[in-house]
């Protein structure tokens, strides 16, 4: 099977981050506003509304906002207490030809909300591709180790061996299931489009003296020219909260998928068989030097459970909508939104940077199954005497005996399992004493134990992971160039 060694990007995940922290900045939302407000008077010039070519240029020319118009918003912000309004008129000092017509026929939530879905689908894209960049470095990880055998554990104790690769395909999996709800959420997304304050469209109704079908026509304009496939067919003031409630489900859910593995890969370097990147200046604890804390998979948990939590703010608010709209729900996704976003992003690029770093310590699994395979193994050592022409009922007493003895002196002296030594000396095993090994062929051969775990993994990899890759090839370079080689 091909590597899965992956994506080729000149981004590494902490520039992942920046372009998230760009997209939720205020000079992008009201680049976008600035934006918004160009492709309303582009269509509407084109329906036959009286706006003038140098009004268009003017507006093109000065989508991106200086420092020196920052300052004026802020002072016009702080006089008319209106955010919108106030770079209305920040707009219109550099596009003088355009201050007429600038916002003509639109509220405030034309460019809040309409830019507010535009966020939310940029930053999807940012997410879907942070995501299968994961996914394909856990594929590897999972490739690399889908024979190794460790010990499984079951209520976190022991259980029948499994493999680190399939240990890892549990994990994969349920990150396949989060990108497939954030893809969703990223195809669903439409655009508030020219609704007016209400959802009536009647002030565009007025400009266009009755004219239904311009009407129309002005709002799919505006959505194309935003990049949008479709509006929503009815809004209210603004677009509906459960939009929002859709697009934080996912990444909440995400979250807990991030909180199992990161907790995972915590066990795991408390039993010290896995652990994430540690760099060899890296300092675990201020007072116990010898301390390998694994500080990212605890920041992952950490900021996953704030990431599970947002959503239940989206909840609410959109629970609370009076009537065409209520103004209590903005401060509040102010925070929310860019948050979610952020913190996703923050647990992804964290979870890349450990997956990309996983330290696997064999031997220690291999005490550790050691440990604990002679017990797994009994009902080998039964069928096996029995294939010499041993009696079955027989075989399991005498292995049941054995098994407590060796569970005491484990238990109560602390010493190692001895069972495999007490079967050697019991001379009713004494035929199958030369198959009492773990090389291969052995009763004891821990590969014996763990079924279909390696082939498992191909499989998975194969039929479910490759095809998943492949499909998010196009969605990938589009949002980032990344080039993706699977």
């Amino acid at each position: 099977m091909e590597a899965f060694d992956t994506y080729q990007t000149p981004l590494s995940s902490r520039y992942a981050s920046k372009e998230m922290a760009h997209l939720f900045s205020p000079s992008n939302r009201f680049y976008t506003w600035r934006k918004l407000w160009l492709n309303l008077a582009i269509a509407e010039k084109e329906l036959g509304l009286s706006i003038s070519d140098e009004a268009i240029e003017q507006m093109k020319a000065n989508l991106h906002l200086s420092p020196e118009q920052f300052d004026v918003a802020a002072k016009e912000e702080k006089k008319r207490r209106h955010d919108v309004m106030a770079h209305v008129h920040t707009f219109g000092t550099v596009a003088p030809a355009a201050a007429g017509i600038i916002h003509l026929g639109a509220t405030s939530c034309y460019v809040t909300d309409n830019a507010d879905l535009i966020f939310l689908r940029d930053g999807l894209d940012l997410l879907i591709r942070s995501l299968t960049v994961l996914i394909s470095r856990l594929s590897s990880f999972a490739e690399q180790y889908k024979s190794l055998p460790t010990l499984g554990f079951t209520h976190f104790q022991p259980a029948q061996l499994t493999t680190v690769g399939k240990r890892a395909t549990l994990w994969i999996q349920e990150l396949l299931w989060d990108l497939r709800n954030i893809k969703r959420a990223r195809e669903d997304i439409g655009f508030r489009g020219v609704k007016g304050t209400t959802g009536t469209q009647a002030s565009f109704l007025t400009l266009f003296d009755g004219n239904h079908e311009k009407v129309v026509a002005l709002d799919k304009s505006v959505t194309k020219l935003s990049g949008f496939e479709y509006a929503y067919p009815v809004t209210s003031q603004t677009y509906s909260r459960k939009i929002d409630i859709d697009v934080l489900g996912p990444l909440a859910s995400f979250g807990a998928t991030a909180h199992k593995i990161a907790t995972d890969i915590r066990l795991l370097a408390n039993l010290k068989e896995v652990e994430e990147p540690f760099e060899s200046t890296q300092i675990g604890s201020s007072a116990m030097a010898y301390k390998r804390n694994p500080m990212r998979s605890e920041r992952v948990c950490s900021l996953s459970r704030h990431l599970m939590v947002l959503h239940q703010n989206a909840l609410m608010t959109s629970s609370v909508q009076w009537f065409e709209r209520t103004l209590d729900d903005s401060a509040n996704r102010r925070i929310t939104l860019p948050e979610a976003f952020l913190t996703a992003d923050i647990v992804l690029s964290t979870l890349q940077n450990i997956s990309e770093g996983l330290v696997v310590y064999p031997k220690v699994i291999a005490r550790r199954i050691s440990q604990e395979l002679p017990f797994m193994a009994t009902e080998n050592v039964i069928m096996a005497i029995v294939k010499k022409g041993g009696d079955r009922q027989e075989a399991h007493e005498k292995i049941r005996v054995l098994s407590h003895e060796a569970g005491w002196q484990v238990k109560m002296e602390g010493g190692e399992n001895d069972l495999i030594e007490r079967i050697k000396k019991d001379e009713y095993f004494k035929d199958i004493w030369d198959e009492l090994k773990d090389e291969e062929g052995g009763l004891l051969d821990p590969k014996s134990f763990v079924g279909r775990a390696p082939e498992q993994v191909d499989t998975f990899l194969k039929e479910w992971v490759k095809p998943v890759l492949d499909d998010a090839r196009e969605l990938v370079e589009k949002a980032s160039k990344v080039e993706l080689s699977v």
